[in-house]
């Protein structure tokens, strides 16, 4: 009955990320409210599963995540994929960092709460949960592709990707 399938994901795109930290720092080098501060924008570990920012104070921070997100949208990457609640800055020695980790893995309870919402809107559609992935499968195209609008639509609070569509 199923011949057609996708999966639900919640990761990132490392190459896009690459692009997104390389032009935030080229944008901090060339402002001109910049020049004279002592500003940094490194990787969270070797992993590149974050960012971590340096700083004189809070204000600046804030305006590095601010174009971090704006080079985010411009690449098409979730906004949701940075995680601003996990740390809080850290202040010492006049200068203030903050490592910002990015969101990835569904786990259990989100991966439940994705199949639950799918089952509610469309009982024809089979949804399995496999580790940090949600496989679903139907027998239409048009029902797969109306349980991604659904899930697109849905303000869930990490990002979400479809792969492996056959």
């Amino acid at each position: 009955m199923a011949d057609f399938s996708f999966d639900i994901v919640s990761e990132f795109d490392k190459a896009e990320m690459n692009n997104v930290f390389d032009q935030t720092q080229r944008e901090i080098s060339n402002r001109y409210d910049f020049k004279s501060a002592n500003i940094n924008l490194e990787w969270l570990d070797s992993d590149k599963s974050g960012i971590k920012i340096i700083g004189e104070n809070q204000y600046q921070l804030d305006v590095i995540v601010d174009i971090f997100r704006k080079k985010l949208s411009l690449r098409g990457q979730s906004l949701k994929t940075l995680d601003l609640d996990a740390n809080k800055p850290n202040e010492s020695n006049f200068k203030v960092s903050w490592g910002v980790p990015f969101k990835k893995g569904l786990n259990q309870e989100k991966a439940k709460q994705i199949s639950s919402l799918i089952r509610e809107s469309f009982p024809k559609v089979k949804v399995q949960i496999q580790g940090d992935a949600v496989r679903v499968f139907s027998a239409k195209k048009d029902d797969l592709q109306s349980v991604m609008a659904l899930l697109r639509s849905n303000d869930l609070d990490y990002p979400l990707s479809f792969n492996n569509f056959r």
